[in-house]
Protein backbone atom coordinates (compact mmCIF):
# COMPACT_ATOMS: atom_id res chain seq x y z
CA UNK A 1 0.00 0.00 0.00
CA UNK A 2 1.22 3.66 -0.69
CA UNK A 3 0.38 7.32 -1.01
CA UNK A 4 1.07 10.39 -1.18
CA UNK A 5 -0.13 13.42 0.32
CA UNK A 6 0.45 16.74 2.23
CA UNK A 7 0.59 16.75 6.23
CA UNK A 8 1.73 17.95 9.28
CA UNK A 9 3.56 16.94 11.22
CA UNK A 10 2.59 16.27 14.94
CA UNK A 11 5.28 14.51 16.96
CA UNK A 12 8.65 12.55 15.76
CA UNK A 13 10.33 9.91 18.65
CA UNK A 14 13.46 8.72 18.68
CA UNK A 15 13.54 4.59 17.46
CA UNK A 16 17.15 3.46 17.54
CA UNK A 17 20.27 5.43 17.14
CA UNK A 18 19.32 7.20 14.30
CA UNK A 19 15.76 6.86 13.11
CA UNK A 20 12.58 8.01 14.39
CA UNK A 21 8.87 7.13 14.54
CA UNK A 22 6.76 10.06 13.37
CA UNK A 23 2.60 11.35 13.86
CA UNK A 24 1.67 13.11 10.66
CA UNK A 25 -2.09 14.63 10.21
CA UNK A 26 -3.25 14.07 6.13
CA UNK A 27 -6.60 15.72 4.87
CA UNK A 28 -6.98 12.18 3.19
CA UNK A 29 -5.92 9.82 5.22
CA UNK A 30 -5.86 11.30 9.02
CA UNK A 31 -3.63 10.75 11.62
CA UNK A 32 -0.96 8.67 10.40
CA UNK A 33 2.34 6.69 11.44
CA UNK A 34 5.15 5.76 10.26
CA UNK A 35 9.27 4.75 10.46
CA UNK A 36 11.51 7.68 9.66
CA UNK A 37 15.18 6.14 8.47
CA UNK A 38 17.05 9.04 9.86
CA UNK A 39 14.73 10.73 11.31
CA UNK A 40 16.36 11.76 14.40
CA UNK A 41 19.88 12.61 12.40
CA UNK A 42 20.87 16.92 10.48
CA UNK A 43 19.01 15.67 7.40
CA UNK A 44 15.99 14.70 8.10
CA UNK A 45 15.63 15.69 11.36
CA UNK A 46 14.49 19.76 10.85
CA UNK A 47 11.91 18.45 8.64
CA UNK A 48 10.20 16.56 10.99
CA UNK A 49 9.38 19.33 13.70
CA UNK A 50 6.03 19.83 15.15
CA UNK A 51 3.80 21.97 12.70
CA UNK A 52 5.83 21.63 9.75
CA UNK A 53 3.56 21.10 6.73
CA UNK A 54 5.46 18.21 4.25
CA UNK A 55 4.79 16.26 0.93
CA UNK A 56 4.73 12.75 2.42
CA UNK A 57 5.01 9.58 0.95
CA UNK A 58 4.02 6.53 3.25
CA UNK A 59 4.65 3.06 2.31
CA UNK A 60 4.03 -0.59 3.50
CA UNK A 61 3.19 -3.87 2.40
CA UNK A 62 0.19 -4.76 4.07
CA UNK A 63 -2.20 -1.83 5.14
CA UNK A 64 -1.70 -2.93 8.84
CA UNK A 65 2.10 -2.05 9.13
CA UNK A 66 3.46 0.66 10.34
CA UNK A 67 5.19 1.47 7.25
CA UNK A 68 7.47 3.86 6.00
CA UNK A 69 7.92 7.73 5.76
CA UNK A 70 9.69 9.82 3.49
CA UNK A 71 9.21 13.54 3.50
CA UNK A 72 9.96 16.89 1.52
CA UNK A 73 9.83 20.35 3.66
CA UNK A 74 6.41 22.17 2.18
CA UNK A 75 6.68 25.09 5.12
CA UNK A 76 9.21 25.23 8.35
CA UNK A 77 6.44 26.37 10.65
CA UNK A 78 8.51 25.66 13.88
CA UNK A 79 11.68 27.25 12.38
CA UNK A 80 9.68 30.86 11.91
CA UNK A 81 8.76 30.48 15.70
CA UNK A 82 11.47 29.68 17.15
CA UNK A 83 12.59 33.19 18.60
CA UNK A 84 8.71 33.08 19.78
CA UNK A 85 8.44 30.91 22.73
CA UNK A 86 4.83 31.58 22.84
CA UNK A 87 3.82 31.18 19.77
CA UNK A 88 6.01 28.29 19.57
CA UNK A 89 4.61 27.07 22.48
CA UNK A 90 0.71 26.90 20.93
CA UNK A 91 2.27 25.16 18.23
CA UNK A 92 3.71 22.32 19.70
CA UNK A 93 0.63 21.88 21.79
CA UNK A 94 -1.74 21.87 19.06
CA UNK A 95 0.06 19.03 17.45
CA UNK A 96 0.74 16.98 20.52
CA UNK A 97 -3.36 17.06 21.18
CA UNK A 98 -4.35 16.60 17.66
CA UNK A 99 -1.84 13.44 18.03
CA UNK A 100 -3.18 12.13 21.26
CA UNK A 101 -6.94 13.35 20.58
CA UNK A 102 -7.37 11.84 16.73
CA UNK A 103 -7.85 8.24 15.98
CA UNK A 104 -5.50 6.31 13.43
CA UNK A 105 -6.10 6.53 9.72
CA UNK A 106 -9.46 7.96 10.39
CA UNK A 107 -9.87 11.62 8.36
CA UNK A 108 -10.94 13.93 9.84
CA UNK A 109 -10.48 17.21 6.65
CA UNK A 110 -12.57 19.53 9.70
CA UNK A 111 -9.49 19.62 11.93
CA UNK A 112 -6.62 19.58 9.42
CA UNK A 113 -8.18 22.24 7.23
CA UNK A 114 -8.41 23.79 10.95
CA UNK A 115 -5.04 23.57 12.28
CA UNK A 116 -3.88 24.75 8.56
CA UNK A 117 -5.67 27.79 9.17
CA UNK A 118 -4.00 28.09 13.08
CA UNK A 119 -0.41 27.62 11.59
CA UNK A 120 -1.28 30.54 8.84
CA UNK A 121 -2.67 32.89 12.01
CA UNK A 122 1.05 31.58 14.54
CA UNK A 123 2.99 32.54 11.44
CA UNK A 124 1.22 35.64 10.96
CA UNK A 125 1.29 36.65 14.88
CA UNK A 126 -2.84 37.59 14.88
CA UNK A 127 -5.50 36.05 16.82
CA UNK A 128 -3.10 32.98 17.53
CA UNK A 129 -4.32 32.07 20.95
CA UNK A 130 -8.16 32.74 21.21
CA UNK A 131 -8.03 30.35 17.33
CA UNK A 132 -6.24 27.82 19.04
CA UNK A 133 -9.31 27.64 21.65
CA UNK A 134 -11.92 27.87 18.74
CA UNK A 135 -9.42 25.17 17.08
CA UNK A 136 -10.00 23.04 20.33
CA UNK A 137 -13.77 23.78 20.21
CA UNK A 138 -13.43 22.31 16.75
CA UNK A 139 -11.66 19.68 17.36
CA UNK A 140 -14.44 18.18 20.04
CA UNK A 141 -17.05 18.43 17.79
CA UNK A 142 -15.40 16.41 14.93
CA UNK A 143 -15.10 14.10 17.59
CA UNK A 144 -18.49 13.92 18.53
CA UNK A 145 -18.68 16.11 21.65
CA UNK A 146 -19.59 19.44 20.31
CA UNK A 147 -20.33 21.80 23.38
CA UNK A 148 -23.76 23.46 22.61
CA UNK A 149 -23.53 27.07 22.94
CA UNK A 150 -26.41 28.81 20.93
CA UNK A 151 -29.39 29.35 23.59
CA UNK A 152 -29.06 29.25 27.52
CA UNK A 153 -29.76 25.26 28.51
CA UNK A 154 -32.40 26.22 31.10
CA UNK A 155 -34.38 29.63 29.76
CA UNK A 156 -33.60 29.20 26.07
CA UNK A 157 -32.58 32.76 25.97
CA UNK A 158 -30.11 33.16 23.58
CA UNK A 159 -28.52 36.50 24.95
CA UNK A 160 -26.19 37.30 28.12
CA UNK A 161 -24.81 33.71 27.63
CA UNK A 162 -21.93 33.44 30.52
CA UNK A 163 -21.22 29.95 31.59
CA UNK A 164 -21.18 26.19 30.20
CA UNK A 165 -22.09 23.31 31.78
CA UNK A 166 -19.12 21.36 32.80
CA UNK A 167 -21.68 18.54 32.76
CA UNK A 168 -23.72 18.25 29.48
CA UNK A 169 -21.37 21.22 28.04
CA UNK A 170 -24.59 23.48 27.25
CA UNK A 171 -24.62 27.18 27.54
CA UNK A 172 -26.10 29.18 30.92
CA UNK A 173 -27.15 32.27 30.80
CA UNK A 174 -26.27 35.03 33.65
CA UNK A 175 -29.53 34.88 35.07
CA UNK A 176 -29.94 31.32 35.09
CA UNK A 177 -26.62 30.29 36.53
CA UNK A 178 -25.74 32.95 39.04
CA UNK A 179 -26.66 31.00 42.14
CA UNK A 180 -24.49 27.97 40.49
CA UNK A 181 -21.34 30.36 38.86
CA UNK A 182 -19.01 28.17 41.30
CA UNK A 183 -19.89 25.22 39.70
CA UNK A 184 -19.94 26.25 35.94
CA UNK A 185 -17.49 26.65 33.56
CA UNK A 186 -16.70 30.63 32.30
CA UNK A 187 -17.89 31.40 28.59
CA UNK A 188 -15.89 33.43 27.19
CA UNK A 189 -16.99 36.09 24.42
CA UNK A 190 -15.06 35.37 21.78
CA UNK A 191 -16.77 32.17 21.64
CA UNK A 192 -20.08 33.87 20.67
CA UNK A 193 -18.93 36.88 18.41
CA UNK A 194 -16.15 37.83 16.78
CA UNK A 195 -14.42 40.33 19.79
CA UNK A 196 -10.91 40.84 20.63
CA UNK A 197 -9.79 38.01 22.93
CA UNK A 198 -7.92 38.95 26.34
CA UNK A 199 -5.43 37.01 27.79
CA UNK A 200 -7.88 36.04 30.76
CA UNK A 201 -10.35 34.97 28.08
CA UNK A 202 -7.83 32.70 26.12
CA UNK A 203 -7.19 30.86 29.52
CA UNK A 204 -11.21 30.49 30.08
CA UNK A 205 -11.19 29.43 27.04
CA UNK A 206 -8.62 26.65 27.39
CA UNK A 207 -9.95 25.83 30.72
CA UNK A 208 -13.18 25.27 29.02
CA UNK A 209 -12.22 23.00 25.82
CA UNK A 210 -9.57 21.19 28.61
CA UNK A 211 -12.48 19.70 30.33
CA UNK A 212 -13.81 17.97 27.77
CA UNK A 213 -11.06 17.04 26.47
CA UNK A 214 -10.05 15.45 29.69
CA UNK A 215 -13.41 13.90 30.89
CA UNK A 216 -14.74 12.94 26.94
CA UNK A 217 -11.21 12.50 25.02
CA UNK A 218 -8.51 11.32 26.65
CA UNK A 219 -9.94 9.50 29.83
CA UNK A 220 -12.02 7.24 27.25
CA UNK A 221 -8.66 6.51 25.40
CA UNK A 222 -6.81 6.13 28.96
CA UNK A 223 -3.99 8.66 28.47
CA UNK A 224 -4.89 9.73 31.87
CA UNK A 225 -5.14 13.47 30.58
CA UNK A 226 -3.85 16.11 28.20
CA UNK A 227 -0.35 15.77 26.85
CA UNK A 228 2.36 17.92 28.98
CA UNK A 229 2.69 20.53 25.98
CA UNK A 230 -0.99 21.87 25.83
CA UNK A 231 -0.45 22.29 29.96
CA UNK A 232 2.54 23.78 29.74
CA UNK A 233 0.93 26.14 27.27
CA UNK A 234 -1.68 26.89 30.08
CA UNK A 235 0.88 27.52 32.39
CA UNK A 236 2.33 30.32 30.07
CA UNK A 237 -0.91 32.04 29.31
CA UNK A 238 -1.84 31.88 32.63
CA UNK A 239 1.42 33.37 34.16
CA UNK A 240 0.98 36.19 31.26
CA UNK A 241 -2.54 37.07 32.16
CA UNK A 242 -1.18 37.39 35.67
CA UNK A 243 1.26 39.86 34.27
CA UNK A 244 -1.33 41.50 32.24
CA UNK A 245 -3.25 42.77 35.63
CA UNK A 246 -6.33 40.66 35.12
CA UNK A 247 -8.00 42.42 32.59
CA UNK A 248 -6.90 43.70 28.46
CA UNK A 249 -3.50 42.08 27.56
CA UNK A 250 -0.64 44.13 28.39
CA UNK A 251 1.64 42.95 26.48
CA UNK A 252 1.79 43.31 22.71
CA UNK A 253 -1.30 42.09 20.32
CA UNK A 254 0.56 38.76 19.75
CA UNK A 255 1.02 38.06 23.57
CA UNK A 256 4.63 37.65 22.87
CA UNK A 257 6.15 37.42 26.66
CA UNK A 258 9.09 40.48 27.58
Amino acid sequence: MEWAEDAFVLVARRHGESDAVASVLTRGHGRCAGLVRGGAGRRAGPVFQPGNRIAARWRARLDDQLGTLTAELVHGHAARLMADPDRLATLVAAAAVADAALPEREPHPRTFDGLADLLARLDAGDGWAAAHVRWEVDLLAELGFGLDLAACAVTGATDDLRWVSPRTGRAVSAAAGRAYADRLLVLPPFLLAPVPATLPDVLDGLRLTGRFLDAHVFAALGRGGAPAARGRLVDRIARLATMGGGGAPSQPPDFREP
